[in-house]
């Protein structure tokens, strides 16, 4: 049984080799849209689903796709981010925005998650921000993700009296409503992103804008 229940998602990031406590910030990279446009189109439309027990949803301001999460922010100089969201900037002035096609949600293994499409434009940036934070940090982090596919989570996983069931979940997406949505990534957001095992909140940093 316990093989088919949702796990905790704010467990594993905090457990793995390079743990991300609660309530420590850590540089992250995002895509980042419209919030009307993801609450009416991705966030709305999965309440029924997202907001079950053993889940916790993620609320339209706080949806991102991640490109790559970077080291503890408490660990980089103020110059040091500013000369690295330079370099990224520069590095971006060429990359044109693009439409992501996110798919309906699946049920992960931690998360219920919609996979977007094409992959290609978005692993561009991943390469870019990864390349760009090892150089200025000597390699000192490791790289988060380590293959890259973009994606969004609707909901995370949790730990608590009730879990949540994938069976179940997908049995009701299955019968659930909803078509692909095209989101347009015209920004790339540096923030500096922390947990509190159950919600993942940011404070900004600094946008670099795709042409």
């Amino acid at each position: 049984m316990s093989g088919t229940l949702v796990n905790d998602f704010f467990a594993g990031v905090e457990s793995r080799q390079n743990a991300w406590p609660a309530g420590r910030a850590d540089l992250h990279w995002h895509l980042l849209f419209d919030t009307e446009t993801v609450h009416k189109k991705l966030v709305a439309p999965y309440r029924a689903i997202t907001h079950r027990p053993g889940l916790a949803p993620v609320a339209a301001p706080w949806l991102h796709c991640t490109v790559l999460h970077a080291g503890p922010v408490a660990e980089y100089r103020e110059q040091q981010i500013a000369d690295i969201v330079e370099r990224v900037a520069k590095e971006c002035a060429d990359v044109a925005a693009f439409d992501l096609t996110f798919d309906r949600p699946g049920v992960g293994t931690v998360a219920v998650e919609c996979a977007a499409r094409p992959g290609e434009p978005a692993r561009r940036l991943w390469e870019i921000t990864a390349r760009v934070d090892a150089e200025a940090t000597g390699g000192r982090y490791p790289l988060i993700p380590a293959v890259y596919y973009p994606h969004v989570s609707l909901a995370y996983g949790t730990t608590g009296d009730v879990r949540a069931d994938r069976r179940e979940l997908k049995q009701a997406l299955s019968d659930h409503p909803g078509e692909p949505v095209v989101l347009r990534a015209d920004r790339l957001c540096l923030v500096a992103q922390s947990h509190d095992r159950r919600h993942i909140t940011w404070t900004p940093i600094a946008e670099v804008t795709l042409q």
